[in-house]
């Protein structure tokens, strides 16, 4: 099958799981805050070690042969920084609102409803995770694609679930809030098709794309998962869960990829 293909398919299935993690609100069940906070920080651990693991490793081992090994280093961290810096702007340039933490984007924020602001939000939050999955299929690895969308997948599932039940906190529907959860997973296979492309258009371009999607995953993580997992109290709970994600993420990275 053709590898931007399976770029594209490997983030639609890993996105779909937003929606099938959203399914327990849609039926009527109830999430505490701290096994809410417990699906994200297990979230922010599989995508902390699908950073390191399966992006910025590949990454610095695919510039060596171009640049040499101690300059691969500064090529990996070059990408990085480049992801992180690309998801701050967007951050920093559209309007929207984290569950807990409030509003950002500048005073235009206050000029949409907050149903758009959040779906924003979501949306900067996603296209990372899409994009990690499309440049893994892009790389000399098929398996590393599959392995980073099996992941994603998994961190995607209690993230929906999170999503949603923070939705409904907010006075929407189960309906409603269900829909939203799974049409902002759907922004993955944009991110993957990114991705993918960029992984393929070069062998140069490889190491720059796998640590690019690092960095912006990593920025996610610090700037907005772990604050909105640390501001009701549930510390320890939201770190057992991240040290979970991270353990078995790294387990399927070495048995997978």
């Amino acid at each position: 099958m053709n590898i931007v293909l399976l770029g594209i398919l490997g983030s639609l299935a890993a996105g779909l799981m937003t929606g099938a993690g959203a399914l327990p609100v849609l039926l009527g069940r109830n999430v505490s805050p701290r096994l809410s906070d417990i699906f994200l920080g297990f979230a922010a651990g599989v995508m902390l070690s699908a950073s390191f693991f399966s992006l910025i490793l590949p990454g610095i081992e695919a510039a060596g042969p171009l640049y040499g090994d101690t300059a691969a280093a500064f090529v990996a961290g070059g990408g990085v920084a480049m992801g992180a810096g690309f998801v701050a702007v967007l951050n920093s340039a559209l309007p929207h609102q984290h569950f807990e933490t409030g509003r950002e984007g500048g005073p235009s924020a206050a000029k949409l409803a907050k149903i758009w602001l959040f779906i924003i939000a979501i949306t900067i939050h996603n296209l990372p995770e899409g994009l990690a999955v499309g440049v893994g299929f892009g790389g000399e690895e098929v398996s590393n694609g599959v392995t980073l969308a099996i992941g994603i997948g998994l961190q995607n599932a209690p993230e929906g679930l999170a999503v949603a039940v923070a939705l409904l906190s907010n006075g929407y529907g189960r309906g409603t809030s269900f829909l939203i959860a799974l049409a902002t997973g759907l922004v993955e296979p944009v991110g993957g098709a990114i991705g993918v492309l960029a992984a393929t258009a070069s062998e140069i371009a490889l190491p720059w794309a796998l640590t690019f999607a690092a960095g912006a995953m990593l920025y996610v993580i610090s700037h907005e998962i772990i604050p909105e997992t640390h501001t009701r109290g549930n510390q320890n709970s939201a770190t057992t869960g991240l040290l979970f994600g991270l353990i078995l993420m790294m387990i399927l990275d070495v048995t997978l990829g």
